[in-house]
């Protein structure tokens, strides 16, 4: 064990803040087994110009912005010297799951667990910063899990008892109101990430038959001990979970779905979209509908979450996000005024923001605004990050400044319909819903980004460069249609890109034109790390 004469290191952006009365009854019976997640530091950061290239391979990925063998080696030893156990380990992923008695890992990370209360959610609670012995200085970038507190919610809402009849429509519906490009997804493969709830296969058999379509297939998978359970919630995760498949399924029936699902904490969260990103076959499309204000996460759980979808995007995978169901105060309540919500604020990430469809009888659009029923009913989240700066494909579309001064990442970059008074029409546990909010957007673009990839013949990776580089203030691009009114609090629509509905909503076979006719870049993979 480290002796506490030696010095130590801070974890960088582990603290959490001090624990409030009332949250923790005691501390954790120093003798409970726990697994958490330890990030190594990457080998080398990827440069910008590494995204815009072709989809590395796992390899390349390991051998140039992956986890270096010598961390690696330290963390073995300080983890074996502290009387816990390394239960996998991967360079590519920079991912180590440990496991040990309570007492050992918090004293190898410097903290005190303690036991969270009824009521609060998870077991275990800590509070300050992390700290490591000299061995492992500047080693990790994170340290999850120790504190397994829930990390997200889900970005949907359910229609309400005074939703107009006839007002909801089906995906079907929905993809050809915006012009999809034929195809039916075949030869992609959807990874969904969802924090509980679950599925069950007579759903999918009564839904997908009910729209004429062939179900696809959809396959569950495990993350960090968590498994899919179907029938528990119709109300709450259960809808989220059946929701993100149907939406996606009847858009692209013929893509593969895995639908990963994990606890709802930092490190499963990160497990999950890591998991998803290195499958044997990395997926064409990543949706997540899990989200929380950018203030409610500690830094490096940003970070290794970030870094995540980074991956992913250098293996080729187009990330769908959430744009948050709040407004543009994202429903925190730590610190007053505008957030955006995370990971829909990553650069990485594809944010997906919502509007509320009006059709007329012929299926043509006849309005489209904003979604914004007010505090009770929702709005779709959108702003500027407090987080990350502007990206370089975003720096011309005329993101303003943050309320309190200062530039960012601008929220959401796309948008479809999503006001659960105009919402989507599913089958959650037997019972025939009618749900909104974001959540409902990221598969619908995740659909949308399989029958692009399928018509494209590849993957589409990280999107945005190719939507921004033809946007300009004022201006949406090709491909896109431009919604012009209402607002989500702090901002309102205008002509080109807002902190609402980003570039628009798509027009599907005007945006595949568009990605036809930018060539893609063909540079070779960059040359690995040395060292």
């Amino acid at each position: 064990m480290p002796g506490m004469s030696e010095s130590r290191t801070t974890v960088p952006g582990s603290n959490r803040p001090e624990i409030a009365a009332g949250e923790v009854t005691g501390p954790v019976d120093p003798g409970t087994p726990v697994e958490i997640t330890l990030v190594l530091r990457r080998r080398a950061e990827p440069p910008a110009e590494a995204f815009g290239g072709p989809p590395l391979t796992r390899a390349q990925l390991a051998e140039g912005y992956g986890g270096d063998p010598a961390d690696l080696d330290a963390v073995r030893a300080a983890v074996t010297a502290a009387g816990a156990e390394i239960v996998s380990a991967d360079l590519a992923t920079r991912l180590v799951r440990v496991r040990g008695p309570v007492g050992r890992l918090s004293e190898l990370f410097g903290t005190s667990l303690h036991q969270a209360a009824p009521g609060v959610g998870g077991t275990r609670r800590r509070g300050g910063e992390l700290t490591v012995p000299p061995a492992l200085a500047g080693v990790l970038v994170g340290v999850l899990g120790l504190d397994d507190r829930p990390q997200a919610e889900g970005r949907f809402r359910i229609a309400g008892p005074n939703a107009a009849p006839g007002s909801s429509f089906t995906p079907v519906q929905l993809a050809a109101a915006y012009n999809f490009p034929a195809g039916d997804g075949a030869g992609q493969t959807i990874a969904i990430i969802e924090l509980g709830g679950g599925f069950g296969p007579s759903d999918l058999t009564s839904y997908f038959g009910g729209l004429g379509l062939p179900v696809p297939s959809v396959t569950a998978v495990s993350v960090d001990g968590a498994q899919n359970a179907a029938g528990q919630d119709p109300q709450g995760a259960d809808g989220e979970v059946l929701l993100d498949i149907e939406v996606a399924g009847a858009v692209a029936p013929a893509a593969k779905q895995l639908v990963y699902f994990a606890p709802n904490t930092d490190a499963g969260f990160v497990d999950a979209i890591t998991q998803a990103a290195h499958a044997a076959l990395a997926p064409t499309a990543m949706s997540i509908s899990w989200g929380q204000s950018e203030d409610q996460w500690s830094a490096q759980s940003r970070t290794a979450m970030d870094n995540a979808m980074a991956d992913a995007v250098l293996l080729g995978v187009t990330v769908t996000a959430a744009a948050g169901d709040s407004g543009s105060s994202d429903s925190t309540s730590s610190t007053p005024g505008a957030h955006v919500d995370f990971p829909a604020s990553s650069p990485h990430a594809l944010a997906c923001g919502g509007t509320s469809l009006q059709v007329g009888s012929g299926g043509a659009v006849t309005s489209e605004s904003v979604w914004n029923d007010g505090p009770g009913g929702g709005a779709t989240g959108g702003g500027v990050s407090d987080t990350f700066p502007v990206p370089a494909w975003q720096a011309g579309a005329g993101v303003p400044a943050r309320a309190g001064g200062g530039s960012g990442r601008g929220v959401p970059d796309v948008a479809g319909d999503a006001d659960p008074q105009t919402g989507y029409q599913v089958l959650v546990d037997g019972q025939a819903t009618v749900i909104g909010g974001t959540s409902a957007v990221s598969p619908l673009w995740a659909g949308l980004v399989c029958r692009l990839a399928q018509s494209l013949g590849r993957p589409l990776g990280l999107l945005q460069p190719a939507i921004y580089a033809a946007a300009a203030p004022g201006t949406s691009p090709a491909g896109f249609r431009d919604i012009t009114q209402g607002g989500n609090g702090a901002y309102s629509a205008a002509p080109g890109w807002d902190p609402c509905t980003g570039v628009g909503v798509p027009d599907g076979q005007a945006l595949l034109a568009a990605l036809r006719s930018a060539a893609p870049n063909t540079a070779p993979p960059p040359a690995a790390a040395t060292g």
